[in-house]
């Protein structure tokens, strides 16, 4: 018997607005698809890119951010940190080989729970027509310098 994949996906959730949203569909007994692993986080603008590099790294075929919508956030400017990492996240995971659609960003409310739920299937749903994340090499390998096109750094004479 062979079981079809499903994805994975990891799930940064501000603990104000998205994950409350999520705690409603919960709550309303709305379905949606399983496939995410949430991890609360008190703001979309405390999520350091290094999380989402080492989640797909660890395996997830996808991430999802959620942050209060902009001019909402709780700590006044956290979702447009949030928002400027994501963009530049964005290219970065693209010149790793990993498709740019592996990673998306909402803004939703702790009223919309409804939204939660459609996000959450849209992403499995996408993550699935994309397959599996295969990595070329692990992240967590790094380039060897003729790759980068970089000189190695030093510091009286010992690297960095």
């Amino acid at each position: 018997m062979s079981k079809e994949w499903e994805p994975r996906i990891v799930a940064f959730f501000c603990t104000w607005c998205t994950y409350t949203a999520a705690d409603l569909a919960g709550i309303s007994r709305m379905t949606y698809a399983p496939n995410a692993r949430i991890v609360r986080v008190m703001c979309s603008g405390r999520i350091d890119p290094q999380f989402v590099l080492k989640a797909f790294a660890d395996g997830a075929d996808g991430v999802l951010i959620g942050g209060c919508h902009p001019g909402d956030c709780h700590y006044q400017a956290g979702n447009y940190k949030a928002l400027r990492r994501y963009t530049l996240l964005k290219r970065l995971i693209t010149e790793l080989g990993i498709e740019p659609e592996r990673l998306r960003l909402e803004w939703i409310s702790a009223s919309e729970g409804d939204r939660v739920q459609k996000v959450m299937n849209e992403m499995a749903e996408t993550i699935r027509k994309l397959g599996p994340l295969r990595l070329e090499r692990p992240l967590s390998q790094p380039l060897p310098d003729t790759e980068r096109g970089a000189v190695p750094l030093t510091v009286s004479g010992r690297g960095l």
